[in-house]
């Protein structure tokens, strides 16, 4: 790992900590559950997990995008595509970084329910930022603890209603037409909570055709029937209809208009609706033996999308299966497992066992997107089946703590099902299934060489199956890819934690990921994508993390990541070589993020925070134009006012403080070349808001 040589500096960081173990003092470390699934402090975990709390991510910003609080946490690449139709693109140490839309290859959840299909392609716009209590973010061997397609994990807590009840009313204005209303109430005591919350988004886009309405309800409520069980009862719903999709651009066309669409988001009106709805219900109870936890979730999901699948090539291809997707989804899904504790003298040996299942069923159609010389309307039936995907996994995961020692062990059975019922068969009839099965083991472990310096190392396998839409355009003249191989990997993790200061704490890992059977994208057109299996891939890097309290008002943070993503073995992808060592696309060799935090008196807080991301190749032969380094820097201001009951609060925003002109995201292997989503330029925003307390 010769590319890490320029960390070797670090070691003279930890010279004062010998000095200062004895006298100094800290604040606890925040808990969290994400990779262990019992609560423990992250400083003793021997993987890379970080913890955002609600105040960092969501103070002084919309309160809109996922994107917004996330840069803190190396080994994530979060892109904006600034198209609502398509959602945000996430990656974890590379992994998701090849999605067209939504994101895949991390496993995301919201309060122990996955917001991802069993398949593994999730959606981040269902998830309300306005209720967050916190997120934790993991990435490493460890993730595989969550089944496949867990290149990372990434879980969002929302809090529960407490205290006396308040109701609260925000407003915000912003650039290109953006606007957001958010009303919500909520409240509690010992014996029950709950909180509802109501927000309405729209913004005409900085891109031409891009549109959107998303609006979103959140209700909780939180049961404490004695005082060892908890129960959970949430309901959620995202409506978002006719999102228009402004498509990528040509290197030529963002040089030209970079805030234009693509003439065929025009030509066939592109774009997107869905309408979500969600139920779930947690439950907690503690025994003398141990603490059960259960999980029970169910819920629908609507989509109507329009592409620009050309009519020429829908005509003489008899098995492409139009430009219209519609599909109704109904999914739902039971998590339990039982965690129990042993002492052992001197020792604490801790014992999680659990069955993860997942299940989704898709009544699919697909249509022309043209009727006679009209386009962008609902034609002819070209697609009319049933799509179902199951997933089963018990697990085990035993922590044995020895002193300063702590080891971490899991071994977990993923079993991912497809199954096809096709059911317009004037083309063929393309029914059939397909099952991915592996045991995926980890092993970690920490020690504490110092009381402020922890050491540690994992390993692990992963999985990663071909989501549905993955498959279904990867076989023979765009029929289902049933031979389709899952990507499998082996990771290794060192690293080690550290506390610099009072009030400074270090995160450092390096990592290297080997990945047979890479899941790539062959070749990609109007929204859709062809995807094939790679030779071998080989991920390495070191991610860094700081947080320090520099004084009383004065709080920074800065995430580094380097990357180095490469191609292992040559392979061919549509009639080209692609060659050994090249670098995979979508994923920035290097990334940095800082935010300095002022906040000199009650009522007001002030932050700056920069963010600069290093060339993006878009394609495999890493040929095609790249999307160039840039970067960027924001500022933002927030004021507050308590009178009585009442309590005001101001906040006024500037992203792109510099005007730079750069491309957000991009579209991996895009066929026409519209790898290019610009970001925008130098946009303001203003909100204002006001709660009222009862007595």
């Amino acid at each position: 790992m010769h590319r890490l040589r320029h960390c070797v500096w670090l070691p003279t960081l930890f010279l004062p900590l010998a000095a200062q173990a004895e006298n100094a003092t800290y604040q606890a470390e925040p808990l969290v559950v994400t990779g262990s699934r019992y609560q423990a402090s992250g400083w003793r975990l021997p993987f890379s997990v970080n913890r955002v709390d609600a105040e960092q991510a969501t103070l002084g910003k919309p309160g809109v995008n996922l994107s917004e609080a996330l840069g803190s946490v190396p080994g994530l690449v979060v892109q904006n595509r600034q198209n609502y139709a398509q959602d945000l693109q996430i990656s974890s140490r590379g992994f998701g970084a090849r999605s067209a839309f939504g994101i895949r290859g991390i496993k995301l959840l919201a309060d122990g329910v996955p917001l991802s299909n069993p398949d593994g392609q999730g959606q981040a716009a269902t998830f309300d930022l306005d209720t967050l209590e916190r997120i934790e973010v993991l990435r490493g061997p460890f993730a595989s603890v969550y089944g496949s397609n867990s290149g990372g994990v990434i879980q969002l807590f929302s809090r529960d209603g407490e205290g006396p009840p308040k109701v609260s009313l925000d407003t915000s204005q912003a650039a290109y037409g953006s606007s957001r209303t958010r009303v919500a109430a909520e409240g509690g005591n010992d014996r029950a909570g709950f909180i509802v919350n109501r927000s309405h988004f729209e913004t005409n886009g900085y891109r031409d055709h891009s549109g959107a309405i998303l609006d979103k309800t959140f209700a909780k409520l939180t049961l404490y029937p004695d005082d060892v069980s908890k129960l959970s009862l949430s309901f959620s719903e995202l409506d978002q209809n006719d999102t228009q999709d402004p498509q990528g651009l040509t290197w030529q066309q963002v040089q030209s208009d970079r805030r234009a669409a693509a003439p065929s988001a025009l030509q066939f009106d592109t774009r997107k609706t869905v309408d979500h709805r969600q139920f779930a219900l947690n439950y907690e109870r503690s025994f003398t033996a141990g603490t059960w936890q259960s999980t029970v979730y169910s819920g629908t999901r609507r989509v109507v999308q329009y592409q620009s699948i050309g009519k020429a090539f829908q005509e003489n291809n008899p098995k492409q299966s139009g430009g219209v997707i519609d599909f109704e989804r109904r999914f739902h899904g039971i998590g339990n497992r039982w965690i129990q504790s042993f002492d052992l003298g001197s020792n604490l040996l801790t014992v999680t066992t659990g069955l993860d299942y997942d299940y989704s069923r898709d009544d699919r159609q697909g249509y022309e997107n043209f009727v006679g010389d009209t386009l962008g309307v609902k034609g002819n039936l070209r697609r009319d089946e049933r799509n179902e995907v199951t997933s089963l996994s018990p697990y085990v995961q035993a922590a044995w703590q020895l002193g300063e020692l702590e080891l971490q062990v899991g071994l977990r059975h993923s079993e991912v099902a497809f199954e096809v019922d096709d059911r317009f068969l004037s083309n063929g009839d393309d029914s059939g299934s397909v099952t991915y099965r592996e045991l995926t083991p980890t092993l970690g472990a920490s020690y504490a060489l110092l009381p402020d310096l922890n050491l540690y190392a994992s390993w692990g396998k992963g999985l990663e199956t071909p989501t549905l839409n993955e498959l279904s355009y990867s076989g023979p003249d765009n029929s289902f890819g049933f031979d389709l191989k899952p990507a499998t990997s082996e990771q290794i993790e060192v690293g080690l934690k550290a506390r610099l200061a009072d009030a400074t704490s270090l995160q450092l890992a390096l990592f290297q990921i080997d990945t047979d059977d890479e899941l790539v994208v062959e070749s990609a057109s109007g929204g859709r994508s062809r995807f094939q299996n790679a030779a071998q891939t080989r991920r390495r890097g070191v991610e860094l993390a700081l947080e320090s309290q520099l004084s009383d008002t004065l709080r920074s943070s800065l995430a580094y990541t380097r990357i180095d993503a490469t191609y292992s073995k040559d392979f061919t992808s549509n009639g080209r070589l692609i060659d050994s060592g090249n670098s995979l696309p979508g994923i920035p060799a290097r990334t940095l993020y800082s935010e300095l935090a002022w906040q000199p008196l009650d009522g007001f807080s002030t932050a700056i925070e920069g963010l600069y991301r290093s060339k993006l190749y878009v394609e495999d032969s890493n040929t095609a134009k790249a999307a160039p380094s840039y970067a960027l820097f924001n500022w933002q201001a927030r004021f507050e006012q308590k009178v009585g009951a009442m309590t005001f609060n101001q906040v006024l925003r500037i992203d792109n403080l510099l005007d730079r002109e750069y491309i957000g995201s991009v579209i991996v292997g895009d066929g026409n070349g519209r790898y290019y989503e610009p970001g925008p330029k130098r946009a303001w925003y203003v909100g204002a808001g006001v709660q009222y307390q009862f007595d």
